[in-house]
């Protein structure tokens, strides 16, 4: 992969550790989600708009 910028977030707690405890059990990461993530926002329109509208960041009951 090409360069990489060294960056620092801050992100929801419950949000993340839940994530954590999937990517362990699927074998993913932050980073590919990170990088995956700009990619599709940057290419796609979609996509894009879907994160601009996605307010709800509730666990439970959270949209599909």
């Amino acid at each position: 992969m090409g360069d990489s910028k060294l960056t620092s977030v801050k992100v929801n707690e419950e949000l993340f550790e839940e994530f954590k405890v999937l990517c362990v059990r699927t074998k993913f990461s932050l980073q590919k989600l990170v990088d995956r993530s700009i990619h599709l926002y940057l290419t796609d329109e979609d996509f894009r708009k879907k994160l601009h509208n996605h307010t709800n960041l509730s666990l439970s009951g959270s949209q599909a």
